[in-house]
């Protein structure tokens, strides 16, 4: 019986959201200060007038934009060392302890960007999809490569992923809207699963 399991990241298998975590453990007094400057598009955010992907997209680069790669990678690895375990929910932990790795194929299908959540991927033994920074000589542009990964673009990226495999069953975990496609594509979503 080969499984699929699909698992969405910040709230689902952690207990908060990783973005703004990590932007203020980068540079908190930067943080600080876009934090203030992006308010009133947080407003418009909460508000559903603005689209969700620019206002990501301007407060991640107005913090790593310019930076190197190397750096993002040094403090994703401090960053990893800091909240690991404590930001995790302890029966989503528990759970992961108890896959069989040769049974299941596991992904985290994430919003986040792919530099921060790595090393909490490589830690579980899992495949990474999520969001991808955009660098060019080493130098991160502000930009993604491709889309956020997010609603549709998440059962995307899962099929692109699995395209020459077959499974059983596939079983999908998430805990917000952004995760929905997902959960209906899976055979089984499990909604708030660790909650």
């Amino acid at each position: 019986m080969k499984k699929l399991y699909c698992f969405d990241f910040d709230g689902t298998l952690t207990y908060k959201d990783t973005m703004f975590l990590y932007l203020k453990f980068y540079n908190s007094t930067k943080f600080n200060l876009q934090f203030i400057k992006h308010t009133p598009l947080f407003i418009l955010l909460k508000l559903k007038l603005i689209d969700a992907e620019k206002v990501k997209k301007s407060f991640i680069s107005s913090i790593l934009k310019g930076e190197s790669r190397s750096k993002i990678e040094k403090k994703s690895e401090q960053f990893f060392t800091r909240y690991y375990p404590e930001i995790f929910r302890e029966n989503a932990l528990d759970f992961i302890k108890n896959i069989d790795p040769l049974q299941t194929d596991c992904y985290i299908v994430s919003a986040s960007l792919d530099v921060w959540v790595k090393p909490f991927a490589e830690k579980f033994g899992m495949n990474l999809l999520a969001t991808q920074g955009e660098f060019k000589d080493d130098l991160f542009t502000g930009e993604f490569l491709g889309k956020n990964c997010n609603g549709g673009e998440k059962v995307k990226r899962i099929e692109e992923a699995i395209s020459d495999k077959k499974y059983d069953k596939s079983i999908a975990f998430g805990d917000t809207s952004g995760d929905k496609e997902m959960l209906d594509w899976a055979n089984e979503g499990q909604f708030k699963f660790f909650h």
